[in-house]
């Protein structure tokens, strides 16, 4: 997993509130075990028409917008099933940042374990951030996960939360095998003990 480092992005505003696991990546798009490939059927069903084509009144196919890092959503963002691919979809997408007022709470663990920062703030923070985002692409948001801050493309700053050992994890790219291998040295030994104490084992 890539370290996650500051960065300025643009972002789409998504204000519809409970974006469901099956909006983000939908139940056709599940037999895959791969995590790369998904972006391009993140919220299908919205982004395309039946024909194929793209829906050009949504968010993500607007100009402005396609190259968004960052999204500000409504309440409750990443509902519904527990399908890890809603967070693979996202982050093969290109977006790092989620910010809501809240999340589900397997998506919000997922998003962790895959790269992704969620953002928890109040209602009146996200409302600034959201009509910031509306301005399109000239309107950056600063991501700072060092300080915890997120600051709008006119100044203004807002502190978020953070679990201490989750920021740790994603400052320095380590996912559930990064954890273990930083452990491998003392799993090396414990086998090298374990062998010659039990070499029936």
């Amino acid at each position: 997993m890539d370290k996650f480092e500051s960065f300025s992005g643009v972002a789409a505003p998504m204000p519809l509130v409970n974006i469901d696991t099956d909006m983000i990546i939908p139940k056709q798009f599940l037999k895959t075990i791969k995590r790369s490939g998904l972006g391009v059927n993140l919220f299908a069903e919205m982004r395309y028409l039946d024909d194929g084509s793209e829906n050009p009144d949504f968010v993500l196919n607007t100009p402005a917008y396609r190259n968004a890092e960052i999204i500000v959503a409504g309440d409750n963002f990443g509902c519904g099933s527990s399908r890890e691919h809603a967070p693979w979809a996202i982050k093969d997408f290109g977006i790092k940042c989620v910010i809501s007022t809240s999340f589900a709470d397997i998506f919000f663990n997922n998003c962790f374990k895959n790269g992704i920062l969620p953002i928890v703030l109040p209602q009146e923070q996200v409302d600034v951030l959201m009509k910031d985002a509306e301005k399109g692409s000239n309107a950056r948001l600063d991501i700072d996960l060092e300080n915890q801050t997120v600051t709008t493309s006119e100044g203004e700053s807002f502190h978020f939360e953070v679990d201490p050992f989750r920021k740790h994890c994603l400052l320095e790219g380590l996912d559930d095998i990064g954890l273990t291998l930083e452990k491998a040295s003392a799993i090396d030994s414990f086998e090298s003990q374990a062998t010659q104490a039990r070499p029936w084992v």
